[in-house]
């Protein structure tokens, strides 16, 4: 299909596609213009071979306006299974699940009618976003495996790797009461939101026999992941669970952002593609699929039915499950207007504007886009929403060196002359010196590692090459890892981390295990507590980041940068319109040894030393000259500055 074709093809506005439930009847709308006939497949079941399965009988579907078919059907529909037959006037005919479904059967294969009210957990109605002030937030990467998995989280067998493991309040450590797991440590942490990795159903778990993915091949876009549920054989418990774990998060104090991946489907024959062959991926003039994302097939976001359902999908996950973020994969292979018309529909929320939307400004390899099109990727940032936000490799790879090669070093590692780099990363480049031009600090994530990719320990461990035994802590090690933290924690942006970070996970050096094993992805919450001082000292930095929004960049704050010998970086963080505009100080360390450095003028008194941190100010009072700790980052406060 060329673009003048795709373009040719009517465009249904509603919302009203997919199967649209009411106590006295359903109606099952699919948008297909380019079908002949379409019949509706009614069952029992998800699959044939379960308990009570039947063929509950097939519809002839009307065709209707705007390139749509619908069927309408009398009664409570609610559990009943469904498919689509197509046929195509060259005469070819396809079976498929509903692009537009919302709930579905074993393993997604057959679509479900659902009363969302019905499937609803306790208290739901009441369930409300957490308001956190965006200096404040910070953002704890996860996966709904990994977060349970550890048979010492003192989470039930049945419930690990579930929704349902995110729901219990008081886990400990074997259950021994001292040392907090799962939901019990992440309250007192200190961040403020929760990314999950995908949670819409993925193609590569078996939901019968369990498995492990990460989950980056989509193929239920607006259903929860059924291998997370205590039930993947009916529909409706998937969603009540997914939602009880949103709930129970939100209940904490603590955001849920919802890790998309709506630039390729698993697999090219997909159900999109099923329903209107040819229009919903993006292929080269002669016929072949672009890839883009590295997986085969990239969706053409750029065209008016592709943009309204990803539009449409993140307004559902908002509105329906309460999410409060979202996070694209790949998303320069998204087009820019997209990206802004989810923006803009999701700000019309009830609360949206503080709907979180950011994502990775890269792709996986070429694709193609109309010449119109812009792609959502870094250099675009003065194109797109100023509430529409980047990860910035260039901070991550200037603290720890290149993510593409283990035994490359950064700033806190064997490379001080990165330090370079670090002083446009400390006002979130918005100085355009990496070559993109940020509109405000909140558009730059800043991190150092993330699912992809090795930990930061691990990267530690490599560029050190100390490969042998990843788990053994090694204390100039820990040192770096401190010191990765103190940076990017210190540097305007919006903070995010892996998961385990700040205990030091490791996956013994494996950069890539997304079909896993669950072991080897799991947190180590054995590991929290022997390293409990690591988590100690993460949790000072980010409540030093909560009680000084000047490092966030709020409220026009800059940093000025204080004059220092060879790689060594100082600054203060300027409050315009204080009387005293300067209240902190910040020292980065990466030689191996002591430093001798000048304070500004006035008395400082301690918030971090490289070692301990917090939002409280301890030990001596200094004045003039202070001595900062090898391989560190110190925080100082003005001695009477509040």
């Amino acid at each position: 299909m060329t673009e003048t074709q795709a373009a040719a093809l009517p465009v249904y506005a509603k919302h009203d596609l997919g199967a649209v439930w009411q106590a006295d009847r359903t109606a099952f709308r699919l948008w297909a213009p380019t079908a002949s006939a379409v019949t509706l497949h009614r069952y029992a079941a998800g699959s044939d071979d379960e308990p009570g399965a039947a063929d509950l009988g097939r519809t002839a579907m009307a065709k209707d306006r705007h390139g749509t078919w619908l069927a309408v059907l009398d009664g409570n529909l609610a559990g009943q299974y469904y498919q689509y037959e197509l046929t195509f006037p060259d005469g070819s005919a396809t079976v498929t699940a509903d692009p537009y479904a919302k709930a579905a059967g074993i393993n997604g294969q057959r679509s479900m009618v659902i009363d969302l009210a019905a499937a609803a957990p306790p208290g739901w109605d009441n369930d409300r976003r957490p308001a956190l002030a965006p200096h404040t937030q910070a953002i704890w990467e996860t996966h709904v495996s990994d977060f349970s998995a550890d048979p010492h989280s003192g989470v039930p067998k049945a419930w690990r790797e579930k929704f349902l493991a995110f729901t219990l309040e008081d886990t400990t450590l074997d259950g021994d009461g001292v040392h907090p797991t799962c939901l019990n440590y992440l309250k007192s942490l200190g961040v403020t939101h929760v990314q999950l990795q995908p949670i819409f159903e993925f193609a590569t778990v078996d939901q019968r026999n369990g498995g492990y993915n990460w989950g980056y091949d989509p193929l239920n876009y607006n259903v929860p992941e059924g291998a997370y549920s205590t039930d993947p054989w009916h529909g409706e418990v998937r969603v009540r669970e997914c939602r009880a774990m949103i709930a129970a998060l939100h209940r904490a104090g603590l955001g849920v952002v919802m890790d998309v991946v709506y630039n390729h489907t698993y697999s090219a024959d997909n159900w999109m593609e099923r329903t209107v062959p040819g229009y919903w991926l993006r292929r080269w003039p002669d016929g072949s699929l672009t890839n883009g994302s590295g997986c085969g097939c990239d969706l053409a976001s750029e065209r008016t039915m592709v943009r309204r359902y990803l539009v449409d999908s993140c307004v559902y996950w908002a509105r329906e499950y309460h999410v409060d973020g979202f996070r694209f994969d790949l998303m320069a292979l998204h087009d820019v207007d997209t990206m802004n018309a989810i923006r803009a529909a999701l700000d019309a929320l009830p609360g949206g504007e503080q709907i979180l939307l950011y994502g990775e400004p890269w792709q996986g390899g070429a694709t193609r886009m109309p010449r119109r099109a812009v792609s959502a990727n870094k250099q675009a940032l003065d194109k797109l929403h100023p509430r529409i936000g980047i990860f910035c490799d260039n901070t991550r790879d200037a603290i720890k060196g290149s993510v593409f090669d283990g035994a490359a070093p950064g700033y806190v590692n064997g490379r001080p002359d990165c330090g370079y780099a670090l002083l446009h990363a400390l006002s979130a480049w918005r100085d355009g010196a990496g070559g993109f031009c940020p509109q405000n600090p909140r558009q730059v994530v800043q991190y150092v590692s993330a699912h992809d990719n090795f930990t930061l320990w691990d990267k530690l461990k490599c560029t050190a090459g100390r490969t042998k035994k990843y788990a053994v802590p090694d204390e100039d090690l820990l040192a770096q890892n401190r010191m990765a933290a103190g940076i990017y924690l210190t540097c305007q942006g919006l903070p995010f981390l892996l998961s385990g970070e700040e205990f030091a996970r490791t996956r013994n050096g494996d950069s890539n295990p997304y079909r896993g094993p669950a072991k080897l992805n799991a947190l180590d919450w054995t590991r929290a507590a022997r390293l409990s001082d690591l988590v100690a000292y993460y949790r000072g930095l980010l409540a030093i980041r909560r009680a000084y929004p000047e490092l966030s960049g709020q409220g026009g704050a800059e940093p000025c940068i204080l004059s220092l010998p060879g790689w060594l970086i100082g600054f203060v963080p300027e409050r315009p319109g204080e009387s005293r505009p300067g209240r902190l100080a910040v020292y980065y360390n990466p030689e191996q040894t002591c430093q001798v450095v000048a304070l500004p003028a006035g008395s400082w008194q301690t918030l971090s030393d490289g070692t301990t941190a917090a939002a409280q100010p301890f030990g001596p009072v200094r004045r003039d000259t202070i001595t900062l700790a090898p391989v560190s980052v110190t925080i100082l406060r003005a001695v009477g500055e509040k």
